[in-house]
Protein backbone atom coordinates (compact mmCIF):
# COMPACT_ATOMS: atom_id res chain seq x y z
CA UNK A 1 0.00 0.00 0.00
CA UNK A 2 1.41 3.49 -0.78
CA UNK A 3 1.59 5.58 2.06
CA UNK A 4 1.72 9.59 2.45
CA UNK A 5 1.32 12.30 4.46
CA UNK A 6 -1.16 14.41 2.56
CA UNK A 7 -3.32 12.58 -0.27
CA UNK A 8 -5.01 15.53 -2.70
CA UNK A 9 -8.03 14.11 -4.66
CA UNK A 10 -8.30 16.08 -7.46
CA UNK A 11 -5.32 17.87 -10.02
CA UNK A 12 -7.02 21.36 -10.97
CA UNK A 13 -6.41 24.65 -9.84
CA UNK A 14 -7.20 24.10 -6.10
CA UNK A 15 -6.03 20.76 -6.28
CA UNK A 16 -2.21 21.76 -7.24
CA UNK A 17 -1.87 24.54 -5.71
CA UNK A 18 -2.82 23.07 -2.49
CA UNK A 19 0.54 20.29 -3.43
CA UNK A 20 2.57 23.33 -3.53
CA UNK A 21 2.33 24.34 0.11
CA UNK A 22 2.05 20.97 1.85
CA UNK A 23 5.17 19.42 -0.32
CA UNK A 24 6.54 23.01 -0.03
CA UNK A 25 6.44 22.48 4.16
CA UNK A 26 8.36 18.87 3.33
CA UNK A 27 5.02 16.76 4.00
CA UNK A 28 4.97 13.96 1.67
CA UNK A 29 2.11 14.70 -1.10
CA UNK A 30 0.36 12.94 -3.31
CA UNK A 31 -1.94 14.44 -6.18
CA UNK A 32 -4.22 11.96 -7.43
CA UNK A 33 -6.07 12.93 -10.93
CA UNK A 34 -8.39 10.80 -13.15
CA UNK A 35 -7.96 13.07 -16.32
CA UNK A 36 -5.49 15.38 -16.75
CA UNK A 37 -3.76 17.80 -14.46
CA UNK A 38 -5.17 21.36 -14.43
CA UNK A 39 -8.77 20.25 -14.48
CA UNK A 40 -11.06 22.05 -16.64
CA UNK A 41 -8.58 25.10 -17.13
CA UNK A 42 -6.60 22.53 -19.02
CA UNK A 43 -9.46 22.71 -21.50
CA UNK A 44 -9.64 26.12 -21.54
CA UNK A 45 -8.13 28.00 -24.45
CA UNK A 46 -7.49 31.30 -22.64
CA UNK A 47 -8.04 32.61 -19.00
CA UNK A 48 -8.52 36.45 -18.64
CA UNK A 49 -8.79 36.95 -15.03
CA UNK A 50 -6.53 35.11 -13.54
CA UNK A 51 -4.11 37.87 -11.52
CA UNK A 52 -0.89 38.87 -12.82
CA UNK A 53 -1.30 37.89 -16.97
CA UNK A 54 -2.59 41.44 -18.04
CA UNK A 55 -2.83 39.85 -21.76
CA UNK A 56 -4.26 36.59 -20.43
CA UNK A 57 -2.80 32.99 -19.82
CA UNK A 58 -3.45 29.90 -21.53
CA UNK A 59 -4.99 27.47 -19.53
CA UNK A 60 -3.06 24.21 -20.52
CA UNK A 61 0.48 26.85 -20.47
CA UNK A 62 -1.15 27.05 -16.60
CA UNK A 63 -1.54 24.00 -15.55
CA UNK A 64 1.72 22.65 -17.03
CA UNK A 65 3.67 25.07 -15.08
CA UNK A 66 1.36 24.37 -11.86
CA UNK A 67 2.02 20.51 -12.15
CA UNK A 68 5.94 21.47 -12.92
CA UNK A 69 5.97 23.52 -9.62
CA UNK A 70 4.69 20.85 -7.11
CA UNK A 71 6.82 18.31 -8.51
CA UNK A 72 9.50 20.81 -8.14
CA UNK A 73 8.91 20.68 -4.01
CA UNK A 74 8.40 16.53 -4.44
CA UNK A 75 4.70 16.05 -5.33
CA UNK A 76 4.22 12.75 -6.70
CA UNK A 77 1.60 12.73 -9.26
CA UNK A 78 -0.37 9.49 -9.69
CA UNK A 79 -3.15 8.74 -12.61
CA UNK A 80 -6.18 6.96 -10.87
CA UNK A 81 -9.88 7.47 -9.81
CA UNK A 82 -10.90 7.70 -6.09
CA UNK A 83 -13.67 4.76 -5.16
CA UNK A 84 -14.26 4.93 -1.25
CA UNK A 85 -12.32 6.71 1.56
CA UNK A 86 -12.49 4.80 4.79
CA UNK A 87 -10.82 5.40 8.09
CA UNK A 88 -8.55 2.59 9.69
CA UNK A 89 -7.57 3.85 13.07
CA UNK A 90 -5.69 7.26 12.76
CA UNK A 91 -5.01 6.79 9.54
CA UNK A 92 -7.41 7.38 6.40
CA UNK A 93 -7.50 5.12 3.23
CA UNK A 94 -8.26 5.76 -0.43
CA UNK A 95 -9.71 2.71 -2.25
CA UNK A 96 -8.65 3.31 -6.15
CA UNK A 97 -9.72 1.40 -8.83
CA UNK A 98 -5.87 -0.12 -8.20
CA UNK A 99 -3.72 -0.15 -5.36
CA UNK A 100 -5.27 1.67 -2.04
CA UNK A 101 -3.38 4.89 -0.78
CA UNK A 102 -2.65 5.17 3.25
CA UNK A 103 -2.55 9.19 4.10
CA UNK A 104 -2.45 11.10 7.37
CA UNK A 105 -4.65 13.65 6.04
CA UNK A 106 -6.87 14.07 2.96
CA UNK A 107 -7.68 17.42 0.97
CA UNK A 108 -11.09 16.93 -1.49
CA UNK A 109 -10.18 18.54 -4.72
CA UNK A 110 -11.96 16.27 -7.23
CA UNK A 111 -14.42 19.68 -8.45
CA UNK A 112 -17.39 19.02 -10.75
CA UNK A 113 -18.33 17.74 -14.37
CA UNK A 114 -20.10 19.25 -16.79
CA UNK A 115 -24.08 18.38 -16.53
CA UNK A 116 -25.29 16.20 -19.19
CA UNK A 117 -28.77 17.57 -20.78
CA UNK A 118 -30.32 13.70 -20.41
CA UNK A 119 -32.00 13.91 -23.54
CA UNK A 120 -32.19 11.27 -26.53
CA UNK A 121 -29.42 11.26 -29.03
CA UNK A 122 -27.18 13.28 -26.41
CA UNK A 123 -24.83 9.84 -25.60
CA UNK A 124 -25.59 8.68 -28.78
CA UNK A 125 -23.69 11.94 -30.22
CA UNK A 126 -21.06 12.76 -27.69
CA UNK A 127 -18.08 12.72 -29.63
CA UNK A 128 -20.16 12.77 -32.98
CA UNK A 129 -21.49 16.17 -32.74
CA UNK A 130 -22.01 16.69 -29.01
CA UNK A 131 -19.41 18.29 -27.04
CA UNK A 132 -18.19 19.87 -23.52
CA UNK A 133 -15.26 21.31 -24.24
CA UNK A 134 -15.19 23.95 -27.20
CA UNK A 135 -10.61 24.46 -26.83
CA UNK A 136 -11.02 20.44 -27.32
CA UNK A 137 -13.46 20.27 -30.51
CA UNK A 138 -13.76 23.52 -31.66
CA UNK A 139 -11.61 22.80 -34.69
CA UNK A 140 -13.22 20.44 -35.37
CA UNK A 141 -16.24 22.69 -36.67
CA UNK A 142 -14.79 25.33 -39.12
CA UNK A 143 -16.73 26.82 -41.22
CA UNK A 144 -19.70 25.19 -39.76
CA UNK A 145 -22.76 25.60 -37.90
CA UNK A 146 -23.65 24.62 -34.15
CA UNK A 147 -25.92 25.13 -31.36
CA UNK A 148 -24.28 25.89 -27.87
CA UNK A 149 -26.70 25.16 -24.86
CA UNK A 150 -26.79 27.40 -21.70
CA UNK A 151 -26.92 30.89 -21.18
CA UNK A 152 -24.26 31.49 -17.93
CA UNK A 153 -20.18 32.07 -18.01
CA UNK A 154 -19.39 29.18 -19.96
CA UNK A 155 -21.59 29.41 -22.00
CA UNK A 156 -20.74 32.56 -22.98
CA UNK A 157 -16.97 32.22 -23.08
CA UNK A 158 -17.02 28.76 -24.90
CA UNK A 159 -18.94 30.46 -27.87
CA UNK A 160 -17.02 33.43 -28.08
CA UNK A 161 -13.61 31.05 -28.37
CA UNK A 162 -16.18 28.98 -30.95
CA UNK A 163 -16.70 31.93 -33.23
CA UNK A 164 -13.10 31.70 -34.45
CA UNK A 165 -13.64 28.14 -36.43
CA UNK A 166 -17.48 27.96 -37.03
CA UNK A 167 -19.47 29.88 -39.80
CA UNK A 168 -22.62 30.54 -36.88
CA UNK A 169 -23.57 30.03 -33.90
CA UNK A 170 -27.11 30.23 -31.99
CA UNK A 171 -27.13 30.25 -28.21
CA UNK A 172 -30.33 28.19 -27.05
CA UNK A 173 -31.23 29.19 -23.32
CA UNK A 174 -33.84 28.54 -21.39
CA UNK A 175 -34.64 32.46 -20.66
CA UNK A 176 -35.21 34.99 -22.05
CA UNK A 177 -32.06 36.85 -20.92
CA UNK A 178 -29.13 35.25 -20.29
CA UNK A 179 -27.23 34.66 -17.10
CA UNK A 180 -23.18 35.63 -17.74
CA UNK A 181 -21.29 38.14 -16.22
CA UNK A 182 -22.11 41.75 -17.59
CA UNK A 183 -18.56 42.07 -19.57
CA UNK A 184 -19.27 38.35 -21.24
CA UNK A 185 -23.13 39.36 -22.34
CA UNK A 186 -21.50 42.75 -24.13
CA UNK A 187 -18.56 40.60 -25.96
CA UNK A 188 -21.40 37.90 -27.33
CA UNK A 189 -24.04 40.27 -27.90
CA UNK A 190 -21.56 41.99 -30.45
CA UNK A 191 -20.29 39.29 -32.50
CA UNK A 192 -22.03 39.03 -35.08
CA UNK A 193 -21.55 34.75 -35.51
CA UNK A 194 -23.44 34.74 -32.46
CA UNK A 195 -27.35 34.53 -32.77
CA UNK A 196 -30.07 34.29 -29.96
CA UNK A 197 -32.68 31.59 -29.10
CA UNK A 198 -34.70 32.70 -26.34
CA UNK A 199 -37.14 31.02 -24.03
CA UNK A 200 -35.75 27.60 -25.84
CA UNK A 201 -34.64 23.91 -24.34
CA UNK A 202 -33.12 21.50 -26.87
CA UNK A 203 -35.34 18.15 -26.19
CA UNK A 204 -33.90 15.73 -28.73
CA UNK A 205 -30.39 15.34 -30.66
CA UNK A 206 -30.64 13.60 -34.27
CA UNK A 207 -28.35 12.50 -36.62
CA UNK A 208 -26.61 9.71 -38.35
CA UNK A 209 -23.64 8.73 -37.39
CA UNK A 210 -23.30 12.33 -36.64
CA UNK A 211 -25.35 15.02 -35.54
CA UNK A 212 -27.67 16.08 -38.13
CA UNK A 213 -30.16 18.56 -36.00
CA UNK A 214 -31.73 19.29 -32.40
CA UNK A 215 -35.47 19.99 -32.00
CA UNK A 216 -36.11 22.31 -29.91
CA UNK A 217 -39.16 23.63 -27.38
CA UNK A 218 -40.39 26.70 -26.66
CA UNK A 219 -40.87 26.72 -22.56
CA UNK A 220 -43.22 29.72 -23.06
CA UNK A 221 -45.90 28.37 -25.92
CA UNK A 222 -44.77 24.81 -26.10
CA UNK A 223 -43.72 25.18 -30.19
CA UNK A 224 -40.87 23.12 -30.87
CA UNK A 225 -38.91 22.98 -34.02
CA UNK A 226 -36.24 21.00 -35.57
CA UNK A 227 -32.93 23.34 -35.95
CA UNK A 228 -30.59 21.78 -38.74
CA UNK A 229 -26.53 22.11 -37.29
CA UNK A 230 -23.72 20.10 -37.12
CA UNK A 231 -23.10 20.30 -33.49
CA UNK A 232 -24.28 20.85 -29.59
CA UNK A 233 -22.22 22.23 -27.59
CA UNK A 234 -23.33 22.05 -23.88
CA UNK A 235 -23.03 24.06 -20.48
CA UNK A 236 -25.81 24.08 -18.35
CA UNK A 237 -24.01 23.83 -15.14
CA UNK A 238 -22.15 21.05 -13.04
CA UNK A 239 -21.88 17.67 -10.82
CA UNK A 240 -19.92 17.52 -7.61
CA UNK A 241 -17.47 14.71 -7.92
CA UNK A 242 -18.33 13.56 -4.60
CA UNK A 243 -19.71 9.84 -4.92
CA UNK A 244 -16.70 8.55 -3.52
CA UNK A 245 -17.14 10.09 -0.32
CA UNK A 246 -20.52 10.00 -0.17
CA UNK A 247 -21.93 8.64 3.00
CA UNK A 248 -18.30 9.45 4.81
CA UNK A 249 -18.22 13.46 4.69
CA UNK A 250 -21.67 15.52 5.46
CA UNK A 251 -23.17 16.91 2.39
CA UNK A 252 -26.37 19.13 0.86
CA UNK A 253 -29.24 17.33 -1.06
CA UNK A 254 -27.02 18.28 -4.49
CA UNK A 255 -24.00 16.12 -3.28
CA UNK A 256 -21.37 19.34 -3.00
CA UNK A 257 -19.63 18.44 0.18
CA UNK A 258 -20.11 20.53 3.70
CA UNK A 259 -16.97 22.48 5.76
CA UNK A 260 -16.79 24.84 8.34
CA UNK A 261 -15.14 28.36 7.54
CA UNK A 262 -11.39 26.45 7.58
CA UNK A 263 -12.80 24.28 5.20
CA UNK A 264 -13.13 21.28 7.78
CA UNK A 265 -15.47 18.49 6.63
CA UNK A 266 -17.18 16.26 9.15
CA UNK A 267 -14.04 13.90 9.28
CA UNK A 268 -11.23 15.12 11.49
CA UNK A 269 -8.10 15.46 9.13
CA UNK A 270 -10.11 15.10 5.66
CA UNK A 271 -10.43 18.79 3.90
CA UNK A 272 -12.46 20.60 1.05
CA UNK A 273 -11.46 23.29 -1.83
CA UNK A 274 -12.47 24.33 -4.71
CA UNK A 275 -16.37 23.41 -6.59
CA UNK A 276 -16.61 20.29 -4.52
CA UNK A 277 -16.80 21.90 -1.77
CA UNK A 278 -20.95 23.84 -1.21
CA UNK A 279 -20.48 27.57 -1.51
CA UNK A 280 -17.17 27.56 -3.58
CA UNK A 281 -17.02 29.97 -6.12
CA UNK A 282 -16.07 28.97 -9.97
CA UNK A 283 -13.75 30.72 -10.61
CA UNK A 284 -9.54 30.00 -10.95
CA UNK A 285 -8.39 32.13 -8.55
CA UNK A 286 -10.93 31.47 -5.90
CA UNK A 287 -9.86 27.62 -6.24
CA UNK A 288 -6.25 28.86 -5.62
CA UNK A 289 -7.37 30.55 -2.69
CA UNK A 290 -9.09 27.42 -1.11
CA UNK A 291 -6.53 25.11 -1.95
CA UNK A 292 -4.06 26.94 0.17
CA UNK A 293 -6.50 27.67 3.03
CA UNK A 294 -7.07 24.05 2.82
CA UNK A 295 -3.24 22.93 2.68
CA UNK A 296 -2.15 25.20 5.29
CA UNK A 297 -5.44 23.45 7.87
CA UNK A 298 -3.59 20.45 6.84
CA UNK A 299 -0.35 21.50 7.79
CA UNK A 300 -1.54 22.86 10.85
CA UNK A 301 -3.63 19.38 11.61
CA UNK A 302 -0.64 17.15 11.04
CA UNK A 303 1.80 19.83 12.94
CA UNK A 304 -0.75 18.86 16.19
Amino acid sequence: MKSCDVLIIGGGGAGLTAAIYTSRANLKTMVMEREISGGQIATTDMVANYPGFPDGVLGPDWSQKCEQQAKNFGTEFIQGEAVKIERKGKMLVCQTAQDPIEAKTIILASGASFRKLGIPGEKEMTGRGVSYCATCDGAFFKNKDVVVVGGGDSACQEGEFLTRFVNKLDIVHRRDKLRASYALQQTVEKNKKIGFIWDTVVTEIKGEGKVQSVVTKNTKTDEEKEVETDGVFIYIGHDPCSEYVKGFVDMDDHGYVLTDAKLHTSQEGVFACGEIRQGAVRQLVSCCGEGCAAALEAIGYLNE
